[in-house]
């Protein structure tokens, strides 16, 4: 009888391990998907939307020059999608850290994700 609880857990976290590896391949995909549109936006244009060298580096200009199709700003998205893709990972990490009952791992993987969090505050702040 004690084997079921263990072979459902097995078998949770087996599911759990599939999701990982999935968002990490979605994220890959939708990210190159979209820096690869602003790419071509900027061949067929033949401009990155943008006065000199400027780049949009906060989510505010980032978010206006997608509204109005910049090149640079949608490859920007791009980044920054695929940045977020390994946080998800850490998120979707703890969940499978608590249904092991794992709690050194999670206070291990939320301090992962609150270093994360806060280097990413940071980096806006110096933006």
């Amino acid at each position: 009888m004690k084997d079921q609880p263990s072979k459902q857990l097995n078998q949770e976290m087996n599911s759990i391990e599939l999701i990982i590896g999935k968002i990490l391949r979605i994220g890959v995909i939708i990210s190159a998907t979209i820096m690869i549109i602003g790419w071509l936006l900027l061949v067929i244009t033949g401009k990155s939307g943008y006065v000199g060298n400027f780049h949009p580096t906060s989510f505010r200009a980032i978010f206006a020059g997608v509204a109005t199709l910049k090149p640079y700003a949608i490859m920007m998205l791009g980044i920054y999608c695929l940045i977020l893709t390994p946080v998800l990972r850490v998120i979707v990490s703890i969940y499978s850290f608590y249904k092991e009952r794992d709690m050194l791992y999670v206070y291990i993987t939320m301090f992962v994700l609150i270093v994360l969090i806060v280097s990413f505050f940071i980096g806006l702040s110096q933006a």
